[in-house]
């Protein structure tokens, strides 16, 4: 991502093939779609105006709305829908889940159906029970699958161009992100060196501790050690103008995902307005 503070007299790093985006050809899959070439900065931005008026309300209709009409505009960007559904599996649970709250200890309203301790199932907890579990589909859905096709290099020259994050942060923010993958690499050799060993076929909580424990110890070896390279090649100086090999510009793109995303909300707001089902929140 940053150029390295070589010596003087130092061939400088090749600078990637780079598109009239500013993306490089390497990080783009060879079936690019609008998304793709969106600035990572961006779906942070589109996803925060998108989500504030969504949560000003707890009403079927806008939750209604909001996922029908985000949905199509995925499905115009090019997102197909089994690659939706490996993006946001887990709402499957937390929206039920949340629902399930709401129907339970909500606050009583209209007849009630049954009763037990602090649990009351009336007309309104069923009505706020839908509407909320409506409301995470809505609002998850569509950020979750935005947010995943971003790519952490990507994501951190962003952070350190478009949002002016300090550059020191953003490099070790995307080099700790990089090492998590290493993690499970490291589990799996732990694992397999312990039965090699004769010791992973007993005791599964001691087992567990103790890689735990081990893996514990090795990320932070390895963290000092990444720390003390990151400084011998000037990522820890302060007094330097740092250089980017690879430049993060806003586009159409990006103007065209902010505005279809307060396009959304609005309508989806306007919508339960219009209809006379808008339920402000904490007026429930």
């Amino acid at each position: 991502m940053s150029r390295d503070l070589a010596a003087p007299g130092a061939r400088p790093a090749r600078t990637p093939d780079l598109d009239r985006d500013g993306v490089p050809a390497e990080v783009l899959p060879a079936g690019e779609r609008f998304l793709d070439r969106v600035n990572p900065v961006t779906p942070f931005l589109a996803a925060v105006l998108y989500s504030i008026p969504l949560l000003t309300t707890l009403d079927v209709t806008s939750a209604v709305v909001a996922l029908a009409l985000a949905t199509v505009a995925l499905g115009i960007a090019g997102v197909r829908p089994l690659e939706a559904l490996r993006s946001s599996w887990i709402l499957l649970v937390a929206a039920p889940v949340s629902a399930m709250s709401m129907l339970l200890y909500a606050k009583p309203g209209g007849t009630s159906y049954g009763q037990f301790l602090y649990a009351n199932i009336t007309d309104n907890s069923i009505q706020l029970a839908i509407a909320v579990g409506l409301r995470v589909l809505a609002i998850g859905l569509p950020t979750l699958v935005v947010l995943s096709r971003i790519d952490p290099t990507r994501l951190a020259d962003g952070l350190a161009q478009v949002a002016h994050l300090p550059a020191r942060f953003v490099v070790s923010a995307l080099a700790g992100i990089r090492l998590f993958a290493v993690f499970r690499d490291d589990w799996t050799a732990m694992s397999q060196a312990r039965r090699a060993r004769g010791l992973g076929d007993s005791g599964a909580v001691r087992r567990l501790m103790t890689m735990a424990f081990a893996l514990l110890a090795l990320a932070i070896r390895r963290a000092g050690t990444l720390a003390t390279v990151m400084e011998a090649r000037g990522f820890g100086a302060e007094d330097v103008a740092r250089t980017w090999a690879r430049p993060s510009r806003l586009g159409w793109r990006d103007v065209v995902l902010v505005m279809a995303a307060v396009a959304i909300a609005a309508a989806a707001v306007a919508v339960a307005v219009a209809t006379g089902s808008y339920r402000l929140v904490g007026s429930a």
